[in-house]
């Protein structure tokens, strides 16, 4: 996968740490090429750390740390580890993350307690590390990735649990970025919608495009 060689004209981040989870496949993967190519110096974090070890070795001077952020001590080894490298950490973008879709009348809820430990809790937990520093220095930006389903009801799909944990980290998002503004930290939610990978399938699916497009 290359990077757009325009990539980096609107934006640069040259200096810069940024601490992207979730950075194995998919969308973080894609954030980890075009926020080296800004200029960041990235800490890759993933479940998985054999993607993450060959991206951070093609990237050249990216950090792959092996992170479950359901695991407190995966959380804080992760921010250590950044802070070891680099002194700081400039940025968050919280985008591990997991989904299941089904009926929610017959949704098992240790899915959903899964989902919420992903989805909400890890993230709060390392937003929570990653925060402290960052209001310590009265700097840093926070980024969580969300989805359309946090407002909006995805008919197509059963995203009951999976609605409910990103619904909660768009309410968490609100309220960390008023509590933090005005020191320092600003805490925003991004929510993509559909885009060519392995969990959409790659959009291959003519019926499901139609209804994207509907």
């Amino acid at each position: 996968m290359t990077t757009p060689a325009d990539s980096t004209l609107t934006l640069r981040l040259d200096d810069r740490v940024v601490v992207l989870t979730g950075a194995s496949t998919g969308l973080g993967e894609r954030f980890a090429r075009v926020l080296h190519a800004a200029g960041a110096s990235v800490v890759l974090a993933a479940r998985r750390a054999d993607p993450i070890t060959a991206l951070a070795a093609e990237l050249g001077n990216a950090l792959a740390v092996r992170c479950d952020i359901r695991e407190s001590d995966d959380r804080a080894a992760l921010v250590e580890a950044a802070l070891d490298r680099y002194g700081r950490i400039d940025v968050l973008v919280n985008n591990a993350g997991i989904a299941h879709s089904g009926p929610a009348e017959g949704e098992d809820l240790a899915t959903v307690r899964d989902l919420l430990d992903t989805n909400t809790l890890g993230l709060f937990g390392l937003t929570q590390l990653v925060g402290r520093h960052m209001l310590q220095r009265g700097a840093g930006s926070i980024v969580n990735i969300a989805s359309p389903s946090a407002t909006m009801s995805l008919d197509r799909y059963g995203l009951a649990g999976y609605a409910a944990s990103k619904g909660a980290m768009v309410a968490l998002t609100r309220e960390l970025a008023a509590q933090w503004a005005g020191r320092g930290v600003r805490v925003n939610a991004l929510s993509p919608c559909f885009f060519p990978s392995n969990t959409s399938g790659w959009l291959t699916d003519p019926d499901q495009v139609a209804w994207m497009s509907r």
